[in-house]
């Protein structure tokens, strides 16, 4: 997974700390800023950390995600990223492994199926669905069949496969013939369909962003959580973050700002300007921290 031998310098601009637009997320970031040696830090991969492509094997994190992240993993209990990408491959597309400073960074890939540790660096994960396999083979007959095939793109996720519309002369046409057989497809091999920006995932249910995010605080005994995702994805984790609050542990919600996705954004206490917003935020913490 390559490593770094050199400490990532941190971007030379400090931000201000933006405020919250509700009163639950300024007690969140209000509980992150008190008590940081309790709090978790959990942010998605694609859109979040890093740009979204056309390509997904092309994907990486902005260039100052991982000094950022070294900047303020110290400072907290725990920096996690939660993707629904294999661990592995978040891993070397982030650029994480043997950064000094990420001691504290975990990736949850695969919707939590899959855990990284920055301090083993190993990843620990269970046997794959089966209907994940059957899937994979019966999809490229499918894509066919619907006349949806030239344009799109497959993505291999191990324990999920991916159909991407983006490349697609009509993007979002494609996305939306593709719907219900893909639907179809799934449910015969006892996968669930879950859409994003331009893709339609197919993989095991009870796999989602908000579990994984869920069973992570509750491990670690966090006490404040931030979390920030794009994606429609992100909404389980959204989710878990009003479960958390309604628990007693403030949570602080922050979207990557796209307007591809305008429900996350409703649904946020902060919106920032896409990854290289999210780098400023967590840049912006790290000083105010430094405090």
């Amino acid at each position: 997974m390559g490593s770094h031998s050199e400490i990532p310098e941190s971007p030379d601009v400090t931000e201000p700390l933006p405020t919250p637009v509700t009163p639950a997320g300024r007690d969140g970031l209000d509980a992150i800023l008190t008590r940081p040696d309790r709090a978790v830090i959990a942010l998605d991969f694609d859109g979040t950390l890093a740009p979204i492509v056309a390509d997904p094997e092309q994907a990486r994190a902005h260039p100052d995600a991982v000094p950022a992240l070294a900047a303020l993993a110290p400072k907290v209990a725990s920096v996690a990223v939660v993707t629904g990408r294999p661990a592995g491959v978040a891993v070397r597309h982030g650029g994480f492994a043997g950064v000094p400073g990420l001691d504290h960074l975990v990736v949850l890939g695969h919707y939590g199926a899959e855990r990284w540790d920055a301090r083993t660096g190993t990843v620990n994960a269970p046997a794959p669905h089966p209907g994940v396999a059957a899937v994979r083979a019966e999809l490229p007959g499918v894509l066919d069949g619907v006349g949806a095939w030239h344009g799109t793109w497959i993505e291999e996720k191990g324990r999920a496969v991916a159909v991407h519309t983006r490349r697609a002369e009509d993007p979002l046409a494609a996305f939306e013939a593709l719907r219900e057989p893909l639907a179809d497809l799934a449910t015969r091999h006892g996968l669930i369909v879950e859409p994003g920006r331009m893709v339609l995932e197919l993989r095991p249910p009870g796999m989602d962003k908000g579990v994984a995010l869920l069973e992570y605080v509750r491990e670690v005994h966090a006490e404040a959580v931030m979390y920030a995702g794009d994606d429609l994805g992100d909404l389980p984790a959204f989710a878990a973050v009003d479960k958390l609050r309604s628990d007693g542990v403030p949570g602080l919600l922050v979207c990557s700002g796209s307007a591809e996705v305008t429900e996350l954004a409703e649904r946020a206490d902060l919106v920032v300007d896409g990854p290289a917003g999210v780098v400023r935020l967590l840049m912006a913490l790290a000083s105010r921290l430094d405090r």
